[in-house]
């Protein structure tokens, strides 16, 4: 890495009118999809649903770092973070939660992370 550049990217997206938020397989897929689509190692992934409903929360953990997944199906709105290091490009990860969770709106930031 050169002195200039940053120790990576962190995407953010917000996904509103979401579908498919309390199916842990899919998103267990999907989560092991955008990593693939990054280009990313996957070393572990860990899931939690919560009871009578409710949403899941997880991660899943890169060489490059990690991907987290929370959901409120009761609010169709699911949180999503996407860091990976070095030039890893964050953005390939996209498509893989717009196919499974077909939001009706997104909001995406993306933040260098340590420059």
């Amino acid at each position: 890495m050169s002195e200039d550049s940053s120790n990576g990217t962190h995407l953010l997206l917000d996904l509103w009118g979401a579908t498919n938020l309390k199916n842990k397989e899919l998103i267990d897929a999907t989560l092991h999809e955008a990593a693939r689509a990054c280009g990313a190692t996957i070393l572990d992934i860990h899931l939690h649903e919560f009871g009578n409903g409710g949403g899941i929360t997880g991660v899943i953990v890169l060489a490059e770092s990690h991907i987290t997944i929370h959901t409120w199906p009761e609010k169709s709105y699911a949180a999503i973070d996407v860091f990976m290091c070095g030039s890893m490009d964050v953005s390939k990860s996209v498509s893989s939660f717009k196919d499974a969770f077909k939001p009706k709106r997104i909001e995406m930031s993306t933040h260098s992370r340590g420059k």
